[in-house]
């Protein structure tokens, strides 16, 4: 694990050293916490949170520059079609800035690929990240109940997946602090796959069916169970949909299609089509409407509403089990 810092370290007054400094430097040693909440805009990266099957499961923790008190946390799980990426990558990590600007606590993820690993591995990993970051709250300052993520392509799948399959899905046996829970408190999916099984997708004839999910035909039943449309339930968490109508990889039915679910359900949803806006939010044929930066303004605004504000008791408790 090794920390940097983004320019000189500056604490806010809830955190200063330097007004009332000597007093929190003591009460933090006591607490045992202080050299585990890193300065304001460090970056500490390659935490272990889970070893699973021999390897070890990292992430990166980014501090805003000023914070009070404890923090409500952005999770980001890069893309990568499930067998390629990395934490420090990904059309999303775009959105980092501004959330660290609006006083987000940011974590992005690394989780096993396929075909080394296949399904359900991906999402087991994720939901563990979620459960390590609960359990050690006070390690890094974070606020366990006001917890929201985000990701791109099958990122967006698997943040889909973390916001509606709950502990019932039978994805939550792996990665060490079982019985924590993984909800989150809102989802920002930005052009995920959404239903495998749909013929405009095709997954069920693609040679990724096999090397992620192990699909032998269109019509295996783990296509449906990687699938966030099976799992969406009433109480869901609020999702933002955000995908281009010129997304050659991902259709933007897709998005159509889990924001209709999530509507029909009763689960409050938003999507925005983005106009021009490729696969990874690269412009084709034209200037993309809204443009990058402003759907990065729309996702921390997003979580400024549904994250921020204090935990409705719901947020931490166990579902009743549903079978897809």
């Amino acid at each position: 694990m090794s920390r940097e810092t983004q320019g000189p370290p500056r604490w806010s007054a809830s955190r200063s050293w330097r007004c009332g400094g000597g007093l929190l430097f003591i009460a933090l040693l006591l607490a045992g916490r202080w050299s585990s909440v890193a300065a304001a805009g460090a970056v500490e990266r390659d935490v272990v949170y889970a070893t699973v099957a021999g390897q070890e499961l990292k992430l990166d923790v980014y501090y805003p520059e000023s914070a009070t008190g404890a923090l409500p946390v952005a999770v980001y799980v890069h893309g990568g079609a499930w067998v390629s990426g990395d934490k420090s990558t990904g059309a999303g990590m775009a959105d980092t800035p501004e959330l660290l600007a609006h006083g987000f606590l940011v974590v992005s993820i690394n989780y096993r690929l396929a075909p080394a690993f296949k399904w359900p591995a991906q999402i087991e990993d994720v939901k563990a990240a979620i459960r390590f970051l609960r359990a050690h709250a006070g390690r890094f300052g974070l606020d366990p109940e006001r917890i929201g993520a985000w990701g791109g392509s099958a990122g967006g799948h698997l943040v889909a997946m973390l916001g509606v399959a709950d502990e019932g899905a039978g994805f939550d046996d792996e990665g060490g602090n079982l019985g924590v829970s993984s909800r989150v408190r809102a989802v920002a999916d930005l052009f995920g796959p959404a239903d495998l099984t749909a013929a405009d997708w095709g997954l069920g004839r693609s040679p990724t069916a096999y090397q992620v999910f192990g699909a032998t035909s269109p019509f295996d039943p783990v296509l449906s169970q990687a699938s966030p449309v099976t799992w969406v339930s009433a109480d869901d968490p609020p999702f933002l949909i955000l995908h281009g109508d010129q997304d050659a990889t991902v259709p933007l039915s897709q998005s159509v299609t889990l924001d209709a679910r999530l509507r029909s359900a009763g689960v409050e949803s938003t999507l925005v089509v983005v106009r021009n806006g490729g696969h990874g939010f690269r412009p084709v044929g034209g200037e993309m409407v809204p443009s990058r930066s402003e759907l990065s303004s729309m996702i921390a605004d997003f979580f400024d509403r549904t994250v921020k504000p204090a935990a409705a008791p719901r947020t931490l408790r166990q579902r009743v089990p549903r079978v897809p």
